[in-house]
């Protein structure tokens, strides 16, 4: 079956993940009987997540003809013959209308009822919510049919802690039956001892006539025997562990590696103290007067963006400035969208070519552009910080941010001591969107 995008404004971006099967139509009967019948129309409104019935209702709706999904058997006609393309149309104002997030253009939107009777699309990525335009002929056949509540992620959370109980029964229902095991062994183990020495010399007995000719073990051979046997059912009982501390890291790598290569190794606790190290050492230059201070950097950008310089020549010519890494990419962010009132997401789209560039050379860069979107978007008086969902959603479609980095930069945000800002709850629909979708994806 042959695919598209959904959405009009998504037709050209052959990476798109949201699709849709392409509509297919027949014409059945004659004169006044005569009928259009979308054949596919189930399997585009499952893509879409809207029932059947939504879209057969908005077809009749817009041609001013009578239409019915039947449900038993999954058809759905409109009256009159229809070409292909105009019911397409069709579907795709439907798609802008009901299914498209009005912030972020994502389809995966889920439509809400409030209690006074208005239609709403809360959208699972940047959790925006669209008003519908209730002057829609659709918008009263969907209060009197409104969908069906999903419970699907509930019944999976359950159904994954159900297993994960079952597996650690089970586990313990192994560890009983081995201690059982052993417990068994022991016991054949001793008795076999005792009754051992007895045995040996009747069968000597039998064989020899006589027990003089060849002489019994001595006694000291048999304990060492018991001994030795009571000491491996002593070593299947002890459990060995591993300390995994740093102190017992750092003392087993000291004590494997020469002196030479230990001093080459590099925990993560180092890391602390050389970014103290840095940091003091940026201070000692800017007081030294050999770092440029954050307001000419940024005025320093803004005057190559008036220039038209492109994006790869302007990296390049920040890197060549006396500033650290950090300034230089707030600089940039800032100089890119200060000044901007609304509608942040789509200047980052449209500028995502100087960000793409300042963060390609390396994969760390990522989360220094995160620290400078959060830093401005906190001293911004402007709409920045209530459309950081969308500004993260836009640089993720765009590969200019991915989803580990942008999810390391908010856990460690909540860790932080910028832990109760409000950029960080305007943030959480993005990231457990993002989440959500990636373990759908490993359960797929």
């Amino acid at each position: 079956m042959a695919l598209q995008n959904i959405g009009a404004g998504n037709s050209d971006d052959a990476f798109y993940r949201y699709k849709m099967p392409r509509m297919i139509t027949k014409i059945e009967g004659r004169g006044n009987g005569i009928k259009t019948n979308v054949v596919n129309m189930v399997d585009i409104a499952k893509a879409l997540a809207r029932p059947a019935s939504y879209t057969t209702k908005y077809f009749g709706c817009e041609l001013g003809a009578q239409s019915k999904f039947d449900e038993k058997t999954g058809t759905s006609h409109v009256n009159g013959a229809h070409d292909t393309a105009k019911l397409a149309g069709l579907l795709e104002i439907f798609i802008k209308k009901y299914v498209q997030c009005y912030g972020c253009g994502n389809p995966e939107t889920d439509i809400l009822i409030t209690k006074s009777q208005m239609i709403q699309l809360k959208c699972a990525a940047c959790g925006f919510v669209s008003d519908v335009d209730m002057r829609d002929k659709l918008t009263t056949f969907i209060i009197k049919n409104p969908p069906e509540v999903k419970k699907g992620s509930k019944d999976k959370k359950a159904m994954r802690r159900a297993e994960k109980e079952r597996l650690k029964e089970g586990e313990m229902a192994d560890e009983e039956q081995k201690k059982l095991k052993k417990e068994v062994i022991k016991k054949k183990g001793t008795s076999s001892s005792k009754d051992g020495a007895p045995k040996s010399t009747t069968s000597r007995k039998k064989a020899n006539g006589s027990d003089e000719d060849r002489a019994s073990p001595p006694r000291s051979q048999i304990d060492d025997k018991n001994e030795a046997h009571d000491k491996e059912d002593v070593d299947d009982d002890i459990e060995w562990q591993t300390d995994t501390s740093l102190e017992a890291a750092r003392q087993r790598i000291q004590e494997q590696l020469s002196a030479v290569t230990a001093d080459m190794v590099m925990l993560s606790t180092d890391e602390p103290e050389k970014e103290e190290k840095t940091r003091t050492k940026v201070s000692d230059n800017s007081e030294n007067g050999n770092f440029l201070t954050y307001r000419t950097l940024v005025a320093e950008v803004k005057a190559n963006l008036n220039k038209g310089v492109e994006a790869q020549e302007l990296v390049s010519h920040l890197a060549a400035l006396p500033a650290s890494a950090q300034e230089k990419m707030s600089a940039l962010y800032e100089a890119l969208f200060e000044g901007i009132e609304k509608g942040f997401a789509k200047e980052a789209t449209k500028k995502k070519n100087y960000l793409a560039a300042a963060v390609a050379e390396e994969e760390g860069l990522q989360l220094l552009l995160l620290c400078a979107m959060e830093e401005f978007s906190c001293k911004s008086t402007s709409n920045a910080l209530k459309e950081v969902a969308l500004v993260l959603k836009a640089l993720y479609d765009a590969d200019v941010l991915e989803e580990e980095h942008i999810v390391q930069w908010y856990q460690k945000g909540l860790k932080g001591d910028n832990k109760n800002s409000q950029i960080w709850k305007n943030a959480q629909p993005f990231i457990e969107w993002l989440q959500n979708a990636e373990s759908e994806s490993d359960e797929e």
